[in-house]
């Protein structure tokens, strides 16, 4: 078979040009398999693959802690102060002495438990009280503003 020369440079310049273009294909592989790799010293899929189970099983851990913790937070939370409402008050209507200087406060929990604090004040003296709560009521008689003062702190637990 004789092959004339126009023929040969023509066959040069067509495996040239797929040569070329087969670098370019390799080198666009070679880039995304690189963005593909997760860390920096990753040669391979297998590498990647095994960052990627090491990072995961540190999540699974992490995730397991936080739950525990967010647990003994969640039971912290429900003992704690939720809600407090304040009514001040003059209990001595009528007789000008100490204005609406006295208060009735109640502090409670999610459960409704708590304590309502008191205050009457006069001139001469301030008396302050103090009855525990329990599932947002006391065993102790509570007066007019302090049941209102339990009343409105219970709506701000809703």
């Amino acid at each position: 078979m004789n092959i004339s020369p126009d023929q040969l440079f023509i066959a040069v310049i067509v495996l040239a040009t797929l040569a070329i273009a087969l670098v370019i294909v390799v080198i666009i592989l070679w880039l995304k398999m690189k963005r593909f790799l997760v860390s920096a010293d990753a040669h391979n899929i297998g590498d990647s693959l095994q960052a990627v189970s090491g990072d995961l099983s540190d999540l699974k851990s992490f995730r397991g802690e936080m739950e525990s913790y967010l647990g003994t937070v969640e039971k912290r939370l429900r003992k704690s102060v939720q809600s407090v409402h304040t009514v001040r008050f003059n209990p001595w209507q009528g007789t000008g002495e100490g204005g609406a200087q006295s208060f009735a406060t109640a502090f409670m929990n999610e459960e409704g438990d708590g304590v309502v604090l008191s205050s009457l004040y006069s001139r001469d003296h301030v008396s302050v009280f103090g009855k525990p709560l329990k599932k947002h009521g006391s065993q102790h008689e509570l007066s007019t503003e302090e049941k209102q003062a339990v009343d409105e702190a219970k709506k701000g637990l809703k």
